[in-house]
């Protein structure tokens, strides 16, 4: 049985979660000493909502957003 906080299955957007701050954090993009990343978390939960329930789906859209952010800001700096 999964546990729902809120209406929302930890097992889905935790595994999302992990799968993505993971890679992001072998990759550089997140300092390996933070333990949540709130936009990342809040960037997996709306495509949960949105009707996602595929981790490894969530997980690799938040990449992707995530790195398309970066590339933004590093363009803009």
């Amino acid at each position: 049985m999964a546990m729902l906080v809120n209406s929302i299955p930890i097992d889905v957007v935790g595994g999302a979660y992990d799968i993505a701050a993971n890679y992001l954090k072998r990759t550089g993009c997140i300092p390996p000493g933070v333990d949540l990343h709130p936009p990342l978390f809040d960037s997996i939960v709306r495509d949960f909502r949105a009707g996602n329930m595929n981790k490894l789906r969530l997980a690799n859209r938040a990449i992707a957003r995530f790195e398309r952010a970066n590339r933004v800001m590093a363009i803009a700096s």
